[in-house]
C-alpha cells in the first residue's frame, strides 16, 4: 500500500470528529479505526493513536496536499482563544471542549461546492450514497492496492452527462443546479480566485450567482474549500441552536475571523447531546 508517514499527534486533532462533523462526505471508518477516502484524485488512508497520526503517503506529498488539508498547519490554540474572545456567551465553552478536535478541512473547491449542493435537503447518509453515484458513474476511475477508487467528475464531465444523466441517478432537483455550476465554472467562474483574491462577501455574491446556490451552500463552500474561515453556515441545527441558547440573535459578522470554526464546534455540541 506505498509508504506510511509517522507524525506526532498535535493538539486539538481528532479524526472521528473531523470526519463526522458534516463537513466531508466521501470518507468512512474502517474495523481497524482507519479513515479512508478520495480527495484531490487520491486515496487517503489515515488513523491516529493517542501519540501518532499516521497517513499513507511520502513526505512530500503531505506537505505538498495533505498537511493543508487535515488542517495540520493552524494553530487551534491561537483560534480557540480568539474564538472565546467574541463570545460572551458561555455555550462556547462547553461546545469548544464537546468539538475539541474538530479542525477545518481545506478540500477541492468543485467538489465541494457540488457536494453542499447535493447536501440540500437530504441527511448524510443519502449525500454519501448520491455523491458516490456521480462519481462512480462520471469521476475518472484510477487503481489503489489493488481496488478501483474513482475521482469526483470534473465540471465538462458533469455537462456531458447533462440534466438527464444526473437525475437518472436520482439526484432529483439538484441535477440542474449541478448543470448551473459546471456551466459557471467553464465560462469564468473561477473557485480558486475566490479563495485567492474576494472577499467573503464578494465570494459569497459570487458562489450564489448560481443556480440552486443560496447562502447555506456558498458559505459550505467558503468555509471548507476557500479559506474563508469567517463564513457562517446556518442550516436546522444551527438555527436551533442560536434559538436554544442565543435567544434567536447572534450576529454572526461580529465573532471574527475564525467564526465558521465557532460555528463547527456549535454544530457538534448540539448534534451530540
Amino acid at each position: 500500500m506505498g509508504d506510511i508517514l509517522v507524525l506526532k499527534r498535535p493538539k486539538h486533532f481528532d479524526l472521528d470528529k473531523i470526519f463526522d462533523c458534516g463537513q466531508a462526505f466521501r470518507f468512512e471508518k474502517d474495523g481497524d479505526g482507519v479513515w479512508e477516502g478520495v480527495a484531490f484524485g487520491r486515496v487517503l488512508r489515515v488513523s491516529q493513536d493517542e501519540g501518532h497520526v499516521y497517513l499513507n503517503c511520502t513526505k512530500d506529498e503531505y506537505n505538498d496536499i495533505w498537511k493543508r488539508y487535515l488542517g495540520l498547519d493552524t494553530d487551534y490554540d491561537l483560534v480557540n482563544t480568539d474564538i472565546k474572545n467574541h463570545f460572551e456567551n458561555e455555550v462556547i465553552t462547553k461546545a469548544m471542549e464537546s468539538g475539541d478536535g474538530i479542525r477545518i478541512l481545506r478540500q477541492d473547491p468543485w467538489e465541494t461546492l457540488c457536494s453542499f449542493i447535493i447536501s440540500q435537503n437530504n441527511n448524510i447518509p443519502r449525500i454519501k450514497s448520491l455523491i458516490n453515484a456521480v462519481c462512480k458513474s462520471y469521476g475518472e476511475e484510477f487503481e489503489y492496492g489493488g481496488k478501483k477508487y474513482y475521482a469526483f467528475p470534473t465540471p465538462e464531465a458533469l455537462l456531458a452527462a447533462g440534466e438527464d444523466g444526473l437525475k437518472a441517478l436520482k439526484t432529483g432537483f439538484r441535477a440542474g443546479y449541478l448543470i448551473s455550476a459546471a456551466q459557471h465554472c467553464t465560462n469564468g467562474m473561477d473557485l480558486c480566485k475566490i479563495r485567492d483574491e474576494y472577499t467573503y462577501e464578494q465570494g459569497l455574491a459570487e458562489l450564489c450567482t448560481i443556480k440552486g446556490v443560496g447562502p447555506k451552500v456558498a458559505s459550505c463552500t467558503l468555509l471548507f474549500a476557500l479559506d474563508k474561515t469567517s463564513a457562517f453556515p446556518i442550516d436546522v441545527w444551527i438555527k436551533k441552536t442560536i434559538d436554544k441558547y442565543f435567544d434567536g440573535r447572534l450576529d454572526t459578522s461580529s465573532l471574527g475571523e475564525y467564526a465558521g470554526i465557532a460555528q463547527q464546534y456549535l454544530f457538534y455540541y448540539e448534534r451530540n447531546l
